[in-house]
């Protein structure tokens, strides 16, 4: 049987999870053929270390080069193990920088694919793109449409891995009503339990926006917290968002807490951010102080961060944690990839980013980010280029990218817990605005059933 190697690129832990994930898992149920799928990964300023471990935990893929050995490998052509090659292979681009795809097909003798998802380039050189939207391909000259094919939107695939987590945890699918303006009645047939690690339990509940009889099935709401996953959000979105927490519990004490852990992230270093003799910036994001609490049993419950006034967060450390999030009214997020993942989950979110210490923002892609990490200096550069990014009043997290208008709040400045958790509270009185955020987030994405478009496509060539 001929052999195929089909080499795809990427960088960050969002691209793998969100992009690769579903796309390996396609290919290996079309291919008929025998294909060897090797992840190359590219350097990225998100980069918390560990992306090839999440690219080796996924059983489709069969080996994976991490990204510090990537120019080593476009300059040389060798890899760092001196990988084997098949004369005949495709290579998928799933992120990172596009013109990798050129340079690495070029290399290896092998047909390109990209997928993009605002904009293609290097049209001349790539033999097919698959395309989130129609309005992608447009962009480029007629003579090049025939590369081109709208597969939809690989972040919708985030759907099939709830789908996938609610089938294993005894759940079953959403049954939706939708009801008049005032709100919408959410059916479930699964009841949503942070404080057990399954995440779920088997007995009917209602999840509702409409004023409802208070019982115990239906006064618990949830609400997400995103605070990051490295150490420059982290330092101000774990206070805060504690800090916020806190505040909306003693209005609203039936509300729980929710917070995903990156992968990447040691849950000791996540509560060493809320820690005020770890972390100074505790006392200017609220003063909210919280210690961890690991369980007797970690099979039963989660970790939890618990404040001195008792509030409990739960901490969620299986990844992704769409099933959980999904069960959200809303989520206090930072700016990053996170905003494109509730986005395409279509989950409310405000997005948070506090100026109180504009030097430690360092995450910028390109020379302002080269900048801003320099040794001695950098602090300096970040809170120049954060000031002036700042007043330019761009757009920050990606929903609001994608629609070029704020249609999710966007709160920058130096923000108070107070003053979010007021317009959390507003929301929360005034369903229908959640409603409405809702609709708009799924109208500014693709079609799903992208992963499955797109592997025809990478099959097609072989």
């Amino acid at each position: 049987m001929k052999k195929i190697d089909i080499v795809i690129l990427s960088n960050g832990p969002g691209e793998l999870i969100t992009w690769v994930r579903p796309v390996v898992q396609q290919l290996r149920q079309q291919a008929n053929i025998d294909i060897r799928i090797s992840v190359i990964l590219s350097p990225c300023p998100h980069a918390t270390g560990k992306e090839a471990a999440i690219a080796l935990s996924y059983p489709e893929i069969d080996r994976v080069q991490p990204a510090e050995y990537f120019w080593r490998f476009l300059l040389r052509g060798k890899t760092a193990e001196n990988w084997h090659w098949h004369p005949q292979g495709i290579v998928l681009f799933l992120g990172g920088d596009q013109f990798f795809t050129v340079a690495v097909g070029k290399r290896l003798g092998y047909r390109t694919v990209i997928y993009a998802e605002w904009d293609a380039r290097w049209w001349r050189w790539i033999d097919k793109f698959g395309v989130m939207k129609s309005e992608v391909a447009a962009q480029v000259p007629p003579k090049y449409a025939e590369k081109f094919t709208v597969v939809g939107d690989l972040m919708a695939e985030v759907n099939s891995v709830i789908s996938y987590q609610l089938a294993s945890s005894g759940g079953t699918a959403l049954t939706v009503i939708s009801t008049s303006a005032i709100g919408r009645l959410e059916m479930q047939k699964f009841l949503f339990d942070p404080l057990k690690r399954g995440g779920f339990k088997p007995r009917f509940s209602v999840s509702s926006n409409l004023d409802l009889p208070t019982t115990e099935e239906n006064i618990v709401e949830y609400i997400g917290l995103l605070p990051g996953s490295k150490p420059t959000k982290l330092s101000l979105g774990v206070p805060l968002t504690l800090a916020i927490a806190q505040h909306l519990h003693k209005i609203r004490p039936q509300t729980r807490f929710i917070i995903p852990v990156a992968p990447t992230l040691e849950l000791s270093t996540l509560a060493s951010f809320a820690d005020s003799r770890k972390n100074p910036a505790v006392q200017k994001m609220g003063g909210v102080e919280a210690k961890l609490l690991i369980p007797p049993d970690c099979e039963i419950e989660n970790p939890k961060l618990v404040t001195p006034t008792g509030l409990e967060v739960e901490l969620i450390t299986r990844t992704p944690a769409y099933d959980l999030l999904s069960q959200c009214r809303l989520c206090l997020t930072t700016v990053g990839a996170n905003t494109a993942e509730l986005g395409s989950l279509a989950i409310p979110m405000i997005v948070l980013l506090p100026t109180q210490q504009l030097d430690i923002m360092r995450a910028w892609d390109g020379l302002p980010g080269l900048l801003a990490n320099l040794p001695g200096v950098g602090a300096a550069f970040a809170a120049g280029i954060n000031w002036l990014v700042l007043r330019k009043g761009k757009l920050f997290a990606w929903p609001n990218i994608w629609a070029k208008q704020e249609i999710v709040p966007e709160l920058v400045g130096k923000l108070t817990p107070e003053i979010v958790a007021e317009l959390v509270l507003d929301f929360l009185s005034h369903p229908e605005k959640l409603v409405e955020m809702r609709d708009r987030l799924r109208s500014v994405r693709g079609q799903p059933g992208a992963a499955q478009k797109l592997a025809e496509i990478v099959l097609s060539l072989l």
